[in-house]
């Protein structure tokens, strides 16, 4: 079984989570850490759960995304992994985050980057890899079928959707990723967004307003 620890941190209120199972190991998606005070957060928890941090993963690469991606690294020798096709968002924060007040420790870069063809892996479990392009140009989100939940990042949001005015963002596209993507999962399957507080497909598939029109209602 997974666990899935959320927090919440920097001024976008992002959602920074940590996996793990009985083996202890752990992997890092969206670190959004800003100043000492969150990393301290982050690094108490795995340290007080002995866990062992084995993946950086991004679902993204907008700002509040990556801020904590270079601390992780710096900590636990962790080089972010994500879809290639986010490379330019992540190269465009060093320009941009001065601009909006950001001090941005700069993001190393991925060994490796990920596709839908591999599964995300640690300990003993497995994420699949769901491509839903839309609010970024290559976001991707991670499903767990054994466990039935779906770490969203900025897709589907409680009764909302991920915003479409930034660049490569995409208002159509994003309601086809949602639709092809995330809405043939399970209508138990929790979703964990990467901002506000965790829904349902089911429930997002009847009452989402930017969506329920193309679900025939």
């Amino acid at each position: 079984m997974i666990h899935v620890q959320a927090f919440t941190f920097n001024p976008y209120r992002e959602n920074t989570y940590v996996l793990y199972d009985h083996t202890k190991e752990c992997i890092i998606i969206d670190p959004g850490m800003y100043g000492g005070e969150e990393q301290t957060t982050l690094v108490k928890f795995i340290t007080e759960n002995e866990l062992k941090p084995v993946r950086l993963l991004n679902t993204h690469c907008h700002i509040d995304h990556v801020l904590g991606n270079k601390f992780i690294y710096d900590t636990y020798t962790l080089l972010p992994q994500f879809h290639q096709g986010e490379l330019s968002l992540l190269a465009a924060v060093v320009s941009y985050a001065p601009q909006m007040g950001f001090k941005y420790d700069v993001s190393p870069l991925p060994e490796k980057f990920l596709t839908v063809e591999e599964p995300i892996l640690f300990g003993n479990s497995e994420l699949e890899i769901r491509f839903v392009p839309g609010h970024s140009p290559a976001h991707i989100c991670f499903y767990s079928k054994e466990d039935n939940f779906v770490i969203g990042g900025d897709v589907l949001f409680y009764m909302s959707i991920g915003r479409t005015d930034l660049p490569g963002g995409d208002f159509d596209q994003l309601k086809n990723s949602i639709q092809t993507q995330l809405f043939v999962l399970p209508n138990d399957c929790k979703v964990y967004p990467g901002h506000g507080q965790p829904t349902y497909i089911g429930f997002e598939k009847e009452n989402n307003p930017y969506l329920t029109e193309s679900v025939g209602h």
